[in-house]
């Protein structure tokens, strides 16, 4: 009799480069490369924003490859000219350079992520289905739509989703509703208003990973108390079989990999034989001083 492999969620963060984490997360003496296999040891994905502005050198690349377990997911997002330019081309050079660049990357790579600029409404949906049927179907996908007229839970809507769950392609979701409610006005927060969509949020899966970017605020406290519902979700989810996704931002990021483990703790309560998050690597070298300090 075969058993039943335990159920496990993909919690990430925007980013891995992030200084602030230094001494936590991290080690404190580590260096770019060092953070990113610190960073994939704890966490199972990361936001490939970077990819969204400019694509990274044939050598980065082949860097990360290296560096990234082969379980890691690197959900990159397609360039910004493929995007919001005036049309979605599926023949356009960049697109192909997008796929020939992170190549390397094999199965690491993807979901790869389409963010559609606001004015992308319901007039372009027969574009948006010709533009995914010409993807390469060697990688995953998944959209994010900002029109509002995708979130009225009418007929338009429910076109949209059926039309990406046969494809199997996730909606992502984006719950922007903390950091809206937060009354900080820290620099990093008001921009984050400024930057970040303000829409209803549909948690909905199309596909076995379904996929949430949680913005929240300064206030882990108050981040929690907006991810409650994810957590019921979440817990569905898991009992369908499915392996959710889920990316934490707040404003300066700095405590976004504090609220994936608060997040996962209380998640493990509910779901007793989720899969552990492991040991920081900051501080298990801050548990280790005491010890060397003692040797010397």
């Amino acid at each position: 009799m075969s058993l039943c492999p335990p159920p496990r969620i993909v919690l990430g963060c925007p980013l891995w480069a992030e200084p602030g984490w230094l001494g936590s997360l991290y080690r404190s003496d580590a260096d770019a490369d060092q953070r990113l296999q610190q960073y994939a040891q704890v966490f199972g994905a990361v936001e490939g924003n970077t990819t969204f502005y400019a694509l990274p050198g044939e050598t980065t690349v082949a860097r990360w490859a290296e560096l990234l377990p082969d379980d890691f997911r690197f959900c990159a997002k397609l360039p910004r000219e493929i995007s919001h330019g005036a049309r979605l081309d599926p023949n356009a050079s960049e697109l192909q350079r997008f796929f020939q660049r992170l190549a390397p990357l094999q199965q690491r790579l993807g979901p790869i992520w389409l963010q559609l600029p606001a004015r992308f409404g319901p007039a372009a949906l027969a574009e948006l289905l010709v533009f995914l049927d010409a993807l390469p179907s060697a990688w995953r996908y998944a959209v994010e739509v900002r029109h509002a007229d995708f979130f009225r839970k009418d007929e338009t809507e429910r076109q949209l989703n059926r039309q990406l769950h046969k494809r199997g392609i996730e909606r992502l979701i984006f719950d922007s509703r903390a950091v809206f409610a937060s009354t900080a006005d820290d620099p990093a927060t008001r921009e984050a208003k400024e930057r970040k969509p303000r829409l209803p949020v549909h948690a909905l899966a199309l596909s076995e990973q379904p996929a949430v970017r949680f913005i929240g605020g300064m206030d882990n406290a108050a981040n929690l108390a907006f991810l409650e519902p994810w957590l019921a979700k979440c817990v569905q989810w898991l009992e369908q079989g499915r392996v959710p996704m889920l990316f934490m931002h707040t404003p300066d990021n700095r405590l976004a990999p504090q609220l994936a483990r608060q997040f996962h703790a209380r998640l493990a309560e509910r779901v007793p034989d989720l899969l552990p998050m492991p040991a920081w690597p900051g501080e298990l070298e801050l548990a280790e001083k005491p010890v060397q300090d003692a040797l010397f």
